[in-house]
């Protein structure tokens, strides 16, 4: 007999969509600590990398460090 996770048998997703989203907000922490390393506002980055992902990155890498 083959096992087959508990979501799968219940008709619920086989966990992909699931590591999908926990990837996605492991990114938005990571660029959350990029930008206050580059002196801008990690809450904001955070959520602006919610909605934009690896281009939120992109943008983070790319930009200067903003100097007070």
């Amino acid at each position: 007999m083959v096992k087959l996770p508990y979501m799968w048998m219940m008709g619920g997703s086989n966990g992909v969509e699931n590591e999908y989203f926990v990837g996605w907000g492991t990114l938005a922490l990571i660029n959350a600590g990029l930008a206050q390393g580059k002196n801008r506002s990690g809450l904001n980055w955070f959520f602006i990398s919610l909605l934009l992902g690896p281009f939120a990155t992109l943008c983070l890498v790319i930009a200067e460090k903003k100097h007070n």
